[in-house]
């Protein structure tokens, strides 16, 4: 590796796990108000059946927030930010670190292009090995999103992160923080997919037709596109995702059970609820981890080499 600038250096896979955990967390802190309206306009058909007639309380993406603002204070559009980061830290560091090491495990011997299936089956193992160890932490992350959802005289009332881990194992059981494990296999499978197969494919093209070169504007292509077929694919699983582990116990037997009985009473359309939000925070959400995840790297690759070289 000597003579070779940091850029040009393969990142290791350690190098990869911890920038895309710390990546994602600084790209969470961002953009975490669209998660949490996405997560209120997608449960919020859900709250007015219990209540006939009852108006939508909220309405858009700006609306959605600015009605939390008034209603809660500023501090609601952050709660559930630990267990974001939580999640982030060990489910993004999973997904997108070792998505390369996945591909490479799926390429023949000897092989340097990994075709469109190869990445496929990397980017399905990869997501759903992330949810396998994030669950709890995505369980407590909308539980805290949703909270004013619960009731005044729900008993889902957490004073902490912690406190919500525990309780929710004491009330509901070790399986209530793995609810909803399969729709979000599924779900994070097929974001993961769109994501991280849409930004290798774009940047591989950028690059190989030298329009552009490996810097900022390819890396913010790359991620809105990425952005933006993420939203599309997922937003159906998702919707189901966070109506069934927002759930009380008892009011949907399974996923498909949630699903069915949501398209009974709302509609098909009621699978992309929250979709704007969804994309803005996707999209959002995409820019600024990839192209932080990048830059990262690099760094992290220079501190090895200038820890290398004073041995």
């Amino acid at each position: 590796m000597a003579g070779l600038k940091p850029s040009e250096v393969p990142p290791t896979t350690a190098v990869k796990f911890l920038g895309a955990g710390t990546a994602a967390c600084f790209a969470d802190l961002l953009t975490f108000p669209l998660d949490t309206a996405k997560v209120r306009l997608q449960i919020q058909g859900e709250k007015q059946v219990t209540q006939a007639a009852q108006r939508p309380q909220y309405h858009g993406v700006l609306g959605t927030i600015l009605t939390m603002v008034r209603t809660e204070g500023p501090r609601s559009l952050y709660s559930g930010l630990v267990a974001g980061l939580q999640r982030q830290m060990s489910f993004a560091s999973i997904r997108i670190g070792l998505y390369d090491s996945a591909k490479q495990l799926y390429s023949p011997k000897g092989c340097d292009y990994s075709s469109i299936t190869t990445r496929i089956l990397a980017g399905c193992t990869t997501g759903a090995m992330a949810v396998c160890c994030a669950q709890p932490t995505d369980v407590v992350k909308v539980r805290f999103q949703a909270g004013i959802h619960l009731g005044a005289g729900s008993n889902r009332k957490y004073s902490g992160t912690m406190d919500a881990y525990r309780t929710i194992a004491r009330e509901e059981g070790f399986r209530g923080l793995w609810k909803g494990t399969f729709p979000n296999i599924t779900r994070n499978s097929i974001v993961n997919c769109a994501e991280m197969v849409t930004y290798d494919i774009i940047k591989e093209k950028l690059l190989d037709y030298r329009l552009l070169t490996d810097n900022f504007p390819c890396h913010f292509i790359s991620a809105f596109g990425a952005g933006f077929c993420a939203t599309v694919v997922a937003s159906p699983v998702d919707v189901v995702k966070t109506r069934y582990m927002n759930s009380p116990p008892g009011q949907y037997r399974s996923p498909l059970d949630c699903m069915l009985k949501m398209v009974a009473r709302e509609g098909p359309m009621a699978f992309y609820k929250g979709f704007t939000p969804s994309f803005l925070r996707l999209g959002t959400w995409n820019v600024v981890m990839f192209v932080t995840y990048e830059q990262l790297k690099r760094a992290l690759m220079k501190v090895q080499m200038l820890r290398e070289s004073s041995f």
